[in-house]
This record gives structure tokens, sequence and C-alpha cells, in this order.
């Protein structure tokens, strides 16, 4: 059983378009969002509404904002919103995006995976991880219990890329391998954080 795509997805990967130069592609976040979407395939914007829909549900509004602003190099900012207001305007992107066909098929299979066999161990990746703020640490332990663990387990990968110090030992990078592999995770997901693998 395998996902749609062998690299990131959902919010995640939203969350990567948040580089230091994103300003240069699009006036608005919410902007940048919709022509990334436009350019890519209906699977990808019905992950990314899946994910943000289960945030919504799931966690209250600074909650997601400490969570986008982890998982984020530079925004979006909530100087002017909230984080619920966020993540809905990114389904209503995908929403427009997805209503631009005439008949988009559901996600099955492997992209429908919840990972709540699974919590116990991500919600143990998590904790030791000191690198992370408290805050941090706890607001991804929310997801994998207040949305999915498949999601927390990705949102983390994604804040680990980016946390400036992150560093991992083989053996964390082997059971977050093992971790992506039962959740049927392409190759390239749990790989963007091979290079902060410490030499042994």
């Amino acid at each position: 059983m395998q996902r749609f795509t062998e690299f990131d997805f959902g919010v995640p990967w939203v969350m990567s378009f948040f580089h230091q130069d994103w300003s240069y592609e699009a006036d608005t976040a919410a902007e940048l969002v919709a022509r990334r979407l436009r350019e890519a395939a209906a699977e990808v914007a019905l992950s990314v509404r899946r994910d943000a829909r289960t945030l919504l549900d799931g966690l209250p509004s600074q909650t997601l904002e400490v969570l986008w602003t982890a998982g984020s190099q530079y925004g979006p900012s909530f100087r002017q919103t909230t984080g619920a207001e966020w993540t809905r305007t990114v389904i209503d992107v995908c929403d427009t995006r997805l209503s631009a066909r005439a008949e988009t098929p559901p996600l099955t299979g492997a992209d429908t995976e919840d990972g709540l066999a699974h919590r116990d161990a991500v919600v143990a990746e998590i904790e030791p991880l000191g690198f992370l703020t408290a805050e941090v640490r706890r607001v991804l332990v929310d997801c994998a219990h207040e949305c999915t663990p498949d999601l927390a387990l990705r949102v983390l990968l994604r804040v680990v890329e980016y946390t400036p110090g992150a560093a991992l030992s083989q053996e964390q990078y082997k059971r977050l391998e093992g971790i992506g592999s039962a959740l049927h995770y392409g190759e390239f997901v749990v790989q963007n954080v091979e290079f902060l693998v410490a030499d042994d």
C-alpha cells in the first residue's frame, strides 16, 4: 500500500513554502498557497485540506499558531490573523482549487492512514527532543492526541528540520524511519531530516 506521493504532503508541505524569500513569490500567504496548489495534482489539495481540517477540529487557535510557527521558517504572520483563521483560509484555498475540477475522487487506502496504532511511538519520539522548547513539544503531543499521530509525526519532521541546533542520533532516526514505514510514507518524507543525524 503506497501513498499518492513519495514526498512530504499535507500541511507540512504547506509549511515548507514559508522560507526566507517566499514574499518574492506572492503578496500574501494565502496567495502563495493558492499558487502552489494550482500547479499540483488534486490529491495534493485533498491531503492539505484533510490535515488542515483535522488541525482546526482538534486544536485551539493559539496552539495552531505555535504549530504553524514552529513548522515554518518565516511565517505566516499571526499579527493580523489567528491560528484558526489562517488554518480555515488554507481549507478555503483547497476548496477553491478542488472546485475548479469537475470531480475529484476522495483519498483512499494509505492516504487515509491516521496512525492511531502508533500514537505512543510518535509521542515517545517527541518528548525527549530537548532542542525543541517545552511549548513546542507540548503542542506536538497535543497534535498526536487531539488530531492524528500521522499528522503529528509529519509536523514533527518539519519542525525538527527547521529548528536551529537540532540533532538526531542514529537510533532516533531509525525509529522515525520505522514509524514512517508503518505509516506508508514515501522514501523522501523521513529522509528530509537525515542530514541531522550525528555521526556516532
